[in-house]
This record gives structure tokens, C-alpha cells and sequence, in this order.
């Protein structure tokens, strides 16, 4: 996580972060106790393993518009205050580990990537009452999976089926 900007001391006093289009290839490593960040329209092409180790407060992370292919498993297993998580337009090519894990997670932005397939425990935990607090929006469109090949059960802890959104994919 080697940055060339300039200190982000300033952001101490802060409690959100808007680092968009800088041409960020990696997370910066900015001061604990954000409760946003957004680092939309990037180059980020990774989240790995300790990236958002030191986030663990973030209610929402925007990662969008940029370039990344790969999130390590266990990479957002530190985020389990996230509400909100925003990784469309990527070249994501599976829903991310760790989801279902997370218990106040309630918005989930996956539109425009490259998922092919989603699985039955990737949004939801296993169980009744795990969840702390439904999902209200969940965005797949524009990824090339088709909505009738993914178990209805899939989606048990979403508020009402009108907050999961599939469409049709761009050839």
C-alpha cells in the first residue's frame, strides 16, 4: 500500500473521504476512524487480504468505476459495521466472500462486472436471525448470469423481492 499523495493527516478530524478518480492503483493508507470512503473511478485492480484492516468503522466504501478483478477472501471480513458497498462497473467475476457474514450490510452494488453465477449462501447467512438487518438493494444487472438459474433462497434476507435487480446482459 505505497502511495505518492500527500499526507492525509487532515482527515484525523474527518469521518468521511472522497479520494475519486486519482489514478489510485492501490487502498492509500489513511488514519483509522473513517466512516466513509470513496475511491470511485480509480485504477484499483485488487483488494487484498489486510487493505481494509485499519476500516473496520467504514458504514460505506465506494470502490466503483475502477479496474478490479480480485477480492481476496477474508478481505471484508474486517468491515462488519459496512452498510453500504459499492463495487459496480468492475471486472469482478464472482460475488465477494464474506457477504453473508455481514450483519448490517444493506445495500450492495455489483451491477456491470463479470458474474457469471451466484450461490445460495452468498448474500445470506445460514440460519434465522442472523442478520441484523435485511438488505434493501442488491444490484446484479448487466453481469452475465441469468435471474432463473439462481435459487429463489438465494435472497431470504432481503426486505422484498423488488430489492434485488437483475437485467438483461450487454453482448
Amino acid at each position: 500500500m505505497v502511495s505518492n499523495l500527500p499526507s492525509f493527516a487532515f482527515l484525523r478530524q474527518n469521518s468521511q473521504a472522497s479520494l475519486k478518480s486519482l489514478v489510485l492503483l492501490h487502498l492509500p493508507d489513511l488514519p483509522e476512524g473513517l466512516h466513509e470512503l470513496h475511491l470511485d473511478q480509480n485504477q484499483i485492480q485488487a483488494i487484498e487480504l489486510e487493505d481494509l484492516r485499519q476500516y473496520e468503522g467504514l458504514h460505506s466504501l465506494g470502490l466503483g468505476y475502477n479496474h478490479i478483478r480480485h477480492i481476496e477472501h477474508g478481505s471484508l471480513d474486517y468491515l462488519q459495521n459496512l452498510r453500504e458497498l459499492h463495487l459496480e462497473n468492475n471486472r469482478i467475476p464472482n460475488v465477494p466472500g464474506g457477504l453473508a457474514g455481514m450483519k448490517h450490510l444493506q445495500g450492495v452494488y455489483l451491477h456491470s462486472n463479470n458474474i457469471s453465477q451466484v450461490d445460495m449462501n452468498d448474500f445470506c447467512p445460514e440460519g434465522f436471525g442472523v442478520k441484523k438487518t435485511y438488505y434493501n438493494g442488491i444490484s446484479l444487472f448487466d453481469n452475465p448470469i441469468n435471474s432463473w438459474e439462481v435459487v429463489p433462497t438465494t435472497f431470504r434476507c432481503v426486505s422484498n423481492r423488488m430489492a434485488v435487480q437483475f437485467g438483461n446482459h450487454k453482448k
